[in-house]
């Protein structure tokens, strides 16, 4: 859930793709909100082990955490390099993801010398994989989008949205309350890509900024994935764990009361998303 809210993130792309947005915008105002969420979710892990008197580990040396951040520099290094490059303007994102793949096949070949050919080639059939799923689904959105649009659907839902409330923060309760439904059955992407030529053009009108809309919309999808009955982190986490699904979902209720905190938060003051953005895209 908190992957795709901090920055480099496939769903923000997606978005962005979908509905114009800039991207650059777009991944700075995933870093408040992904901060926050890690706060509270952190205060959530000490909270469930106090309660539940879980043990406690010896701390780790200091010598030891240093040589682990050295270690780890490298491989953390990458969303500098896609960050660094494209606030910079000295690549495209189509081109920062060409230079994160770079950066990790050196890291996998040559620094660390873990990847071999045989494993970038299954590596590659699954993102080929992966990709091509996503591509069909773009394209379909895309095909939906434009009978929405040249039939003026849009716009009938538009008026009818209008026509119930004008007031942006109602109808963001609104639109929260619709996501987190369709977050319990539909894949984020296809969710992304269907509903976003519906809810920007109304949100737009609300004076609602899109980079406000898609963190909101993006957050919505990503809680979706614990929800049943076909949240895709449930399973996950379920084969894991070797736990079954219900015991999951039980095990999952806690930790949805900080994630619609956060929800919540992002959707009502809108400057925690919008600040960033707003010193580099003013």
């Amino acid at each position: 859930t908190i992957g795709p809210i901090i920055p480099p993130s496939i769903p923000m792309v997606i978005y962005a793709l979908v509905s114009g947005t800039s991207v650059g915008a777009l991944f700075l105002g995933g870093v408040v909100p992904g901060l926050l969420m890690a706060a509270v979710l952190m205060l959530t892990v000490q909270w469930i082990a106090v309660r539940r008197g879980l043990p406690r580990e010896e701390p780790v040396p200091r010598g030891q955490r240093w040589a682990a951040l050295r270690g780890g520099l490298l491989p953390l290094s990458l969303p500098v390099v896609l960050l660094g490059g494209l606030y910079s303007g000295a690549f495209t994102p189509t081109e920062a993801a060409v230079a994160a793949v770079a950066w990790a096949l050196f890291l996998g070949f040559v620094w660390y010398r873990t990847l071999t050919v045989r494993m970038l080639v299954k590596i590659s059939m699954e993102t080929i994989e992966t990709t091509a799923s996503v591509l069909f689904i773009v394209a379909a959105a895309s095909i939906f989008a434009w009978v929405l649009t040249t039939t003026q659907v849009t716009e009938a839902i538009a008026q009818w949205v209008l026509s119930i409330t004008d007031d942006k923060w109602v109808f963001l309760i609104l639109v929260n309350l619709f996501l987190l439904f369709v977050g319990c059955f539909m894949e984020t992407i296809a969710a992304i890509t269907i509903l976003v030529p519906v809810l920007l053009p109304i949100a737009i009108k609300l004076g609602i900024d899109p980079v406000h809309f898609g963190l909101v919309m993006v957050l919505n999808l990503m809680i979706g994935l614990l929800t049943p009955p076909v949240g895709m982190v449930l399973f996950v986490l379920a084969k894991v764990s070797r736990l079954s699904v219900e015991e999951t979902v039980r095990a999952v209720i806690p930790w949805m009361i900080p994630l619609l905190a956060t929800l919540a938060i992002i959707t009502f003051f809108p400057g925690l998303v919008l600040w960033l953005p707003g010193l580099l895209y003013p």
